[in-house]
Protein backbone atom coordinates (compact mmCIF):
# COMPACT_ATOMS: atom_id res chain seq x y z
CA UNK A 1 0.00 0.00 0.00
CA UNK A 2 2.60 2.49 1.22
CA UNK A 3 4.80 1.84 -2.08
CA UNK A 4 1.68 2.29 -4.51
CA UNK A 5 1.28 5.55 -2.53
CA UNK A 6 4.44 6.53 -3.49
CA UNK A 7 4.37 5.71 -6.57
CA UNK A 8 1.14 7.09 -7.13
CA UNK A 9 2.52 10.86 -5.93
CA UNK A 10 5.49 10.69 -8.15
CA UNK A 11 3.09 10.35 -11.39
CA UNK A 12 1.52 12.95 -10.00
CA UNK A 13 4.08 15.20 -9.44
CA UNK A 14 5.95 14.54 -12.51
CA UNK A 15 2.79 15.63 -14.13
CA UNK A 16 2.53 18.26 -12.70
CA UNK A 17 5.77 19.85 -13.03
CA UNK A 18 5.87 18.62 -16.81
CA UNK A 19 3.28 21.31 -17.90
CA UNK A 20 5.58 23.98 -16.76
CA UNK A 21 8.87 21.87 -18.35
CA UNK A 22 7.20 21.72 -21.31
CA UNK A 23 6.38 25.53 -21.24
CA UNK A 24 10.16 26.18 -20.62
CA UNK A 25 11.13 23.47 -23.57
CA UNK A 26 9.42 25.15 -26.32
CA UNK A 27 10.87 28.55 -24.88
CA UNK A 28 14.84 27.26 -24.49
CA UNK A 29 14.43 25.41 -28.18
CA UNK A 30 13.02 22.27 -26.82
CA UNK A 31 15.23 21.86 -23.59
CA UNK A 32 13.73 22.91 -20.85
CA UNK A 33 16.49 22.29 -18.25
CA UNK A 34 20.56 22.13 -19.11
CA UNK A 35 20.34 24.62 -21.79
CA UNK A 36 24.09 25.03 -21.81
CA UNK A 37 26.54 22.46 -22.72
CA UNK A 38 29.42 21.10 -24.23
CA UNK A 39 29.18 18.19 -26.04
CA UNK A 40 32.57 16.07 -26.37
CA UNK A 41 34.41 12.47 -28.30
CA UNK A 42 34.74 10.32 -25.97
CA UNK A 43 35.97 6.46 -24.81
CA UNK A 44 34.03 3.99 -22.23
CA UNK A 45 36.17 1.05 -20.99
CA UNK A 46 34.29 -1.19 -19.44
CA UNK A 47 37.25 -3.69 -16.85
CA UNK A 48 33.88 -5.37 -14.91
CA UNK A 49 34.48 -6.13 -11.55
CA UNK A 50 35.10 -8.92 -8.96
CA UNK A 51 33.21 -10.40 -7.71
CA UNK A 52 30.90 -9.80 -10.66
CA UNK A 53 27.65 -8.64 -10.38
CA UNK A 54 25.12 -10.68 -12.70
CA UNK A 55 24.18 -7.47 -15.09
CA UNK A 56 25.99 -8.85 -18.08
CA UNK A 57 26.41 -5.00 -19.23
CA UNK A 58 28.44 -4.31 -15.87
CA UNK A 59 30.25 -7.38 -15.89
CA UNK A 60 31.74 -6.79 -19.27
CA UNK A 61 35.23 -6.10 -20.43
CA UNK A 62 34.92 -3.10 -23.92
CA UNK A 63 35.96 -0.25 -24.64
CA UNK A 64 33.23 1.99 -26.84
CA UNK A 65 33.37 5.05 -28.29
CA UNK A 66 30.81 7.48 -26.41
CA UNK A 67 29.24 10.88 -27.02
CA UNK A 68 29.66 12.74 -23.82
CA UNK A 69 27.35 16.37 -22.79
CA UNK A 70 28.43 18.42 -19.84
CA UNK A 71 25.92 21.30 -18.90
CA UNK A 72 24.63 23.74 -16.20
CA UNK A 73 21.26 23.26 -15.47
CA UNK A 74 19.40 25.95 -14.75
CA UNK A 75 21.81 27.96 -17.31
CA UNK A 76 23.04 30.19 -14.70
CA UNK A 77 26.06 32.38 -15.99
CA UNK A 78 29.34 31.14 -14.45
CA UNK A 79 30.96 31.53 -11.75
CA UNK A 80 27.94 30.98 -9.94
CA UNK A 81 26.74 27.69 -8.90
CA UNK A 82 24.40 25.17 -10.81
CA UNK A 83 23.49 21.98 -11.27
CA UNK A 84 24.93 19.64 -13.14
CA UNK A 85 24.68 17.14 -15.80
CA UNK A 86 26.43 14.46 -17.21
CA UNK A 87 25.35 12.83 -20.36
CA UNK A 88 26.32 9.78 -21.67
CA UNK A 89 25.22 8.27 -24.97
CA UNK A 90 26.63 4.65 -26.09
CA UNK A 91 25.65 2.63 -29.11
CA UNK A 92 23.03 0.04 -28.59
CA UNK A 93 21.92 -2.77 -30.11
CA UNK A 94 18.99 -1.15 -32.01
CA UNK A 95 18.95 1.64 -29.98
CA UNK A 96 21.65 4.04 -28.33
CA UNK A 97 22.38 3.59 -24.24
CA UNK A 98 21.45 6.72 -22.36
CA UNK A 99 23.68 7.68 -18.70
CA UNK A 100 21.85 10.59 -16.99
CA UNK A 101 23.78 11.96 -13.79
CA UNK A 102 23.73 14.81 -11.84
CA UNK A 103 25.97 16.50 -9.33
CA UNK A 104 25.43 15.30 -6.39
CA UNK A 105 27.53 13.79 -2.71
CA UNK A 106 29.52 11.02 -2.40
CA UNK A 107 28.05 9.34 0.35
CA UNK A 108 25.53 6.62 1.17
CA UNK A 109 22.69 9.37 1.77
CA UNK A 110 24.27 12.46 -0.18
CA UNK A 111 24.20 10.45 -3.67
CA UNK A 112 20.88 10.63 -3.46
CA UNK A 113 20.65 14.66 -2.85
CA UNK A 114 21.33 17.22 -6.45
CA UNK A 115 24.09 19.98 -5.04
CA UNK A 116 24.91 22.47 -7.45
CA UNK A 117 28.63 22.79 -8.29
CA UNK A 118 31.01 24.98 -9.80
CA UNK A 119 33.19 22.41 -11.17
CA UNK A 120 32.63 20.20 -13.95
CA UNK A 121 34.99 17.42 -12.75
CA UNK A 122 32.77 16.60 -9.71
CA UNK A 123 30.99 13.90 -7.95
CA UNK A 124 27.66 12.80 -10.42
CA UNK A 125 25.17 10.25 -9.70
CA UNK A 126 21.98 9.05 -11.37
CA UNK A 127 20.06 9.76 -8.04
CA UNK A 128 17.38 7.63 -10.16
CA UNK A 129 17.48 3.83 -9.22
CA UNK A 130 17.66 0.54 -11.84
CA UNK A 131 15.95 -2.19 -10.87
CA UNK A 132 18.01 -5.36 -11.77
CA UNK A 133 19.11 -8.65 -11.34
CA UNK A 134 21.34 -7.95 -8.67
CA UNK A 135 19.29 -5.54 -6.72
CA UNK A 136 18.18 -1.92 -6.49
CA UNK A 137 21.06 -0.33 -8.18
CA UNK A 138 22.54 3.47 -9.13
CA UNK A 139 25.31 4.61 -11.28
CA UNK A 140 28.43 7.30 -10.72
CA UNK A 141 30.63 9.16 -12.24
CA UNK A 142 33.77 10.43 -9.96
CA UNK A 143 36.04 12.75 -11.22
CA UNK A 144 39.87 11.82 -11.23
CA UNK A 145 40.72 15.00 -11.11
CA UNK A 146 39.64 18.94 -10.11
CA UNK A 147 39.70 22.50 -11.17
CA UNK A 148 37.45 22.44 -14.53
CA UNK A 149 35.22 25.31 -15.50
CA UNK A 150 31.83 24.52 -16.13
CA UNK A 151 30.95 27.18 -18.56
CA UNK A 152 30.77 25.82 -22.00
CA UNK A 153 33.33 27.87 -23.61
CA UNK A 154 36.89 27.53 -20.97
CA UNK A 155 35.11 23.68 -20.13
CA UNK A 156 35.58 22.89 -23.99
CA UNK A 157 39.24 24.45 -23.79
CA UNK A 158 40.45 23.00 -20.60
CA UNK A 159 39.35 19.42 -22.05
CA UNK A 160 40.94 20.21 -25.43
CA UNK A 161 44.05 20.91 -23.41
CA UNK A 162 44.19 18.46 -20.72
CA UNK A 163 41.45 16.09 -21.23
CA UNK A 164 39.03 14.66 -19.14
CA UNK A 165 37.99 11.61 -16.87
CA UNK A 166 36.17 9.89 -14.84
CA UNK A 167 35.83 6.56 -12.74
CA UNK A 168 32.55 4.63 -13.54
CA UNK A 169 31.01 3.06 -10.48
CA UNK A 170 27.72 1.23 -9.10
CA UNK A 171 26.29 1.00 -5.76
CA UNK A 172 23.43 -1.66 -4.44
CA UNK A 173 21.06 0.23 -2.05
CA UNK A 174 23.10 2.27 0.19
CA UNK A 175 26.42 0.07 -0.45
CA UNK A 176 29.89 1.67 -1.28
CA UNK A 177 30.67 2.73 -4.52
CA UNK A 178 32.57 -0.33 -7.04
CA UNK A 179 34.03 0.75 -10.31
CA UNK A 180 32.96 -0.97 -13.50
CA UNK A 181 35.05 1.55 -16.39
CA UNK A 182 36.70 4.80 -16.95
CA UNK A 183 34.99 7.15 -19.09
CA UNK A 184 37.98 9.44 -20.74
CA UNK A 185 36.60 12.75 -22.71
CA UNK A 186 38.70 13.47 -25.64
CA UNK A 187 38.22 16.63 -27.29
CA UNK A 188 35.06 19.07 -27.64
CA UNK A 189 33.11 18.38 -30.98
CA UNK A 190 33.56 21.29 -33.68
CA UNK A 191 30.33 22.75 -33.09
CA UNK A 192 30.38 22.75 -29.90
CA UNK A 193 26.95 22.20 -27.80
CA UNK A 194 24.64 20.30 -31.10
CA UNK A 195 21.21 18.87 -30.73
CA UNK A 196 22.00 15.88 -29.27
CA UNK A 197 18.91 14.96 -26.26
CA UNK A 198 19.21 11.99 -24.17
CA UNK A 199 16.87 9.79 -22.50
CA UNK A 200 17.69 7.75 -19.18
CA UNK A 201 14.11 6.49 -18.80
CA UNK A 202 13.59 4.64 -22.28
CA UNK A 203 17.37 4.02 -23.27
CA UNK A 204 18.91 2.32 -20.56
CA UNK A 205 21.81 0.15 -20.50
CA UNK A 206 20.66 -3.88 -21.20
CA UNK A 207 19.54 -5.47 -17.87
CA UNK A 208 18.79 -1.84 -16.08
CA UNK A 209 15.12 -1.13 -15.33
CA UNK A 210 14.75 2.42 -14.50
CA UNK A 211 12.56 1.88 -11.25
CA UNK A 212 11.56 4.25 -8.01
CA UNK A 213 10.44 7.47 -7.65
CA UNK A 214 12.77 9.74 -9.78
CA UNK A 215 11.96 7.43 -12.59
CA UNK A 216 8.33 7.65 -12.57
CA UNK A 217 9.13 11.52 -12.01
CA UNK A 218 11.15 12.10 -14.53
CA UNK A 219 8.96 10.38 -17.49
CA UNK A 220 5.81 12.91 -17.87
CA UNK A 221 8.94 15.89 -18.00
CA UNK A 222 10.35 13.30 -20.50
CA UNK A 223 7.03 13.37 -23.02
CA UNK A 224 6.62 16.96 -22.88
CA UNK A 225 10.42 17.74 -24.12
CA UNK A 226 10.10 15.40 -26.52
CA UNK A 227 6.44 16.92 -27.42
CA UNK A 228 8.17 20.31 -27.11
CA UNK A 229 10.79 19.60 -29.06
CA UNK A 230 8.61 17.97 -32.05
CA UNK A 231 6.41 21.37 -32.01
CA UNK A 232 10.02 23.65 -32.50
CA UNK A 233 11.42 21.47 -35.16
CA UNK A 234 8.04 21.91 -37.01
CA UNK A 235 7.77 25.81 -37.09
Amino acid sequence: MGERLVAGLSRGAGKLVAVPLGGLARWRGGKPMHPRGAVFEAVLERHGGVPERGVPWLDAIASTPAVVRLSRGAGLPAPLPDLLGLAVRLPGAGAPIDLLLSTTGRGPLSRLLPLPRRDAAAVYSSIMAYRSDAGSLRLAALPETAGVPSDPEPLAGAVSRDGLRFTLAVARGLGPWQPFATLTLTAPVPALDPDVRFDAVQNPPPGLVPDGPMARFRAPSYQRARAARSATRQR
